[in-house]
């Protein structure tokens, strides 16, 4: 018996300079658009839970990740400044309580926070992005600049790193996220 066809493709969008760029928007799109299926229904609770005291939580995670879209797009288009991440976020580089100290909780600024939250905060960062990643030329993904770490080692990138940066990062965290749900649903129960 023949089954149904499933068709699963990845549409380019338009007004992009650069086809790359509009290709590595698209797929971060497609990520996020599964990201918020699989988080359908999380509760408050779930996504300020920790396993234990100094790790993660959801809602930490989902944090981070809109805030290392826009630090990233900042840095490979115009310069990153915390003013400039705040203005687009209205939270501030640090808001997302990581890398979180041994023994802490979340952090007090997403205290209370709900799916919803942490969905507009994302759609702020995304819409942040794709206006950066329109303007960028098939010139411009080859354009190097620097990025100093806190620990003072020096560091170049080019813009389509950067890209694909963004991409590998929110993967890595999305599967935590899973992992992390899946822990919440195993957790041993009081009473």
């Amino acid at each position: 018996m023949p089954g149904k066809i499933v068709e699963r493709s990845i549409r380019l969008p338009r007004g992009y300079k650069s086809v790359e760029a509009a290709s590595f928007l698209a797929q971060f799109d497609a990520l996020s658009g599964s990201l918020w299926q699989d988080l359908a229904g999380i509760t408050a609770a779930e996504l300020a839970w920790q396993p234990r005291r100094g790790t993660n939580t959801i809602g930490m995670l989902l944090s981070h990740m809109a805030i290392v879209e826009v630090y990233w797009m900042l840095r490979a288009t115009s310069g990153y400044t915390d003013a400039a991440l705040r203005r687009v976020l209205g939270i501030g580089v640090d808001d997302d309580g990581m890398p979180v100290p041994a023994g802490g909780g979340p952090p007090a600024t997403l205290k209370g926070w709900k799916l919803a939250d942490f969905r507009a905060l994302e759609e702020k960062a995304r819409a942040f992005a794709r206006r950066r990643a329109r303007a960028l030329t098939p010139a411009d993904l080859d354009r190097k600049f620097r990025a100093d770490r806190r620990n003072g080692e020096r560091r170049r990138y080019n813009v389509r790193w950067t890209l694909y940066h963004l991409l590998e990062h929110y993967a890595g965290h999305y599967g935590q996220v899973l992992l992390l749900r899946h822990l919440y649903r195993e957790r041993p129960r009081k009473g």
